[in-house]
Protein backbone atom coordinates (compact mmCIF):
# COMPACT_ATOMS: atom_id res chain seq x y z
CA UNK A 1 0.00 0.00 0.00
CA UNK A 2 1.24 3.43 -0.90
CA UNK A 3 1.30 5.91 1.52
CA UNK A 4 0.31 9.32 0.78
CA UNK A 5 3.01 10.90 2.83
CA UNK A 6 6.35 10.40 3.71
CA UNK A 7 8.51 9.50 7.18
CA UNK A 8 10.96 12.20 7.98
CA UNK A 9 13.87 10.66 10.54
CA UNK A 10 16.29 13.05 11.63
CA UNK A 11 19.89 12.36 11.17
CA UNK A 12 19.97 10.47 15.15
CA UNK A 13 17.42 8.15 13.61
CA UNK A 14 14.17 7.51 15.23
CA UNK A 15 13.81 4.30 17.70
CA UNK A 16 11.30 1.46 15.46
CA UNK A 17 9.57 0.26 18.74
CA UNK A 18 7.40 3.96 18.15
CA UNK A 19 4.56 3.39 15.88
CA UNK A 20 4.50 6.93 14.94
CA UNK A 21 7.01 9.00 13.16
CA UNK A 22 8.89 12.13 14.14
CA UNK A 23 7.45 13.67 11.38
CA UNK A 24 5.67 13.46 8.07
CA UNK A 25 5.47 15.12 5.08
CA UNK A 26 2.58 15.23 2.33
CA UNK A 27 3.48 17.54 -0.36
CA UNK A 28 4.34 20.75 1.19
CA UNK A 29 2.71 20.12 4.67
CA UNK A 30 5.36 18.97 7.22
CA UNK A 31 3.49 17.18 10.41
CA UNK A 32 5.61 17.36 13.59
CA UNK A 33 4.95 14.53 16.23
CA UNK A 34 4.46 15.94 19.49
CA UNK A 35 7.65 15.99 21.97
CA UNK A 36 8.75 16.14 25.76
CA UNK A 37 11.92 17.02 26.60
CA UNK A 38 13.01 13.30 26.40
CA UNK A 39 16.81 12.32 25.66
CA UNK A 40 17.51 9.70 23.04
CA UNK A 41 18.20 7.29 25.71
CA UNK A 42 14.35 8.06 27.42
CA UNK A 43 15.39 10.26 29.95
CA UNK A 44 13.78 13.41 30.92
CA UNK A 45 15.72 16.34 30.41
CA UNK A 46 15.20 18.96 32.96
CA UNK A 47 13.09 18.11 35.60
CA UNK A 48 10.51 20.32 37.40
CA UNK A 49 11.90 22.86 34.88
CA UNK A 50 9.48 23.93 32.23
CA UNK A 51 11.69 26.36 30.69
CA UNK A 52 14.44 23.98 30.43
CA UNK A 53 12.17 21.31 28.69
CA UNK A 54 10.69 23.69 26.38
CA UNK A 55 14.40 24.71 25.18
CA UNK A 56 15.43 20.66 25.00
CA UNK A 57 12.03 20.25 22.59
CA UNK A 58 12.77 23.08 20.23
CA UNK A 59 16.16 21.38 19.97
CA UNK A 60 14.84 18.14 18.77
CA UNK A 61 12.64 19.69 16.75
CA UNK A 62 15.25 21.81 15.18
CA UNK A 63 16.62 17.88 14.14
CA UNK A 64 13.49 17.38 12.68
CA UNK A 65 13.12 20.50 10.16
CA UNK A 66 16.95 20.43 9.46
CA UNK A 67 16.10 16.46 8.05
CA UNK A 68 12.65 17.86 6.42
CA UNK A 69 15.20 20.35 4.83
CA UNK A 70 13.58 23.56 6.42
CA UNK A 71 14.00 25.28 9.92
CA UNK A 72 12.24 27.10 12.15
CA UNK A 73 10.96 29.91 9.55
CA UNK A 74 9.08 27.13 7.94
CA UNK A 75 6.88 26.73 11.12
CA UNK A 76 3.33 27.72 10.80
CA UNK A 77 1.12 26.62 13.72
CA UNK A 78 2.77 25.08 17.02
CA UNK A 79 0.06 23.47 20.03
CA UNK A 80 1.45 23.27 23.11
CA UNK A 81 -0.03 20.79 25.86
CA UNK A 82 0.87 21.98 29.74
CA UNK A 83 0.65 20.05 33.09
CA UNK A 84 0.19 22.99 35.01
CA UNK A 85 -0.17 26.53 34.28
CA UNK A 86 3.04 27.52 36.92
CA UNK A 87 5.63 28.92 34.81
CA UNK A 88 3.98 28.89 31.61
CA UNK A 89 4.11 32.39 30.78
CA UNK A 90 8.32 31.59 30.50
CA UNK A 91 7.76 29.82 27.79
CA UNK A 92 7.27 32.70 25.62
CA UNK A 93 10.80 33.94 26.19
CA UNK A 94 12.03 30.37 24.44
CA UNK A 95 9.14 31.10 21.80
CA UNK A 96 11.09 34.15 21.16
CA UNK A 97 13.99 33.17 20.60
CA UNK A 98 13.30 30.02 18.67
CA UNK A 99 11.12 31.73 16.26
CA UNK A 100 12.64 35.59 16.46
CA UNK A 101 10.60 38.41 15.23
CA UNK A 102 7.09 38.72 14.47
CA UNK A 103 5.16 37.40 12.69
CA UNK A 104 4.80 34.30 15.09
CA UNK A 105 3.92 31.39 14.19
CA UNK A 106 0.09 30.11 14.91
CA UNK A 107 -0.08 28.98 18.29
CA UNK A 108 -2.81 27.00 20.65
CA UNK A 109 -2.00 25.95 24.41
CA UNK A 110 -4.08 23.61 26.20
CA UNK A 111 -4.03 22.65 29.54
CA UNK A 112 -4.22 18.94 30.33
CA UNK A 113 -4.38 16.75 33.12
CA UNK A 114 -0.88 14.70 32.56
CA UNK A 115 0.81 13.48 29.45
CA UNK A 116 2.03 9.83 28.61
CA UNK A 117 6.00 10.44 29.44
CA UNK A 118 5.99 10.96 33.75
CA UNK A 119 7.68 14.36 34.18
CA UNK A 120 6.95 15.80 31.07
CA UNK A 121 5.37 19.29 31.89
CA UNK A 122 4.73 20.21 28.18
CA UNK A 123 4.27 18.84 25.15
CA UNK A 124 5.13 20.41 21.51
CA UNK A 125 3.72 19.61 18.37
CA UNK A 126 3.74 21.45 14.59
CA UNK A 127 3.11 22.00 11.34
CA UNK A 128 5.42 23.41 8.88
CA UNK A 129 5.09 24.49 5.32
CA UNK A 130 7.82 23.82 2.89
CA UNK A 131 8.25 24.68 -0.44
CA UNK A 132 9.47 22.12 -3.36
Amino acid sequence: MTKAFKAVIPAAGWDDRYTFSPAVRAGNLLFISGMTASDPKGRLVGENDIVRQTEYIFEKMAAVLAAAGANFSHVVETTDYFVELKDYEKTAVVRRKVFGSPPYPAATGVRIAGLIRPGALIEIKAVAVISD
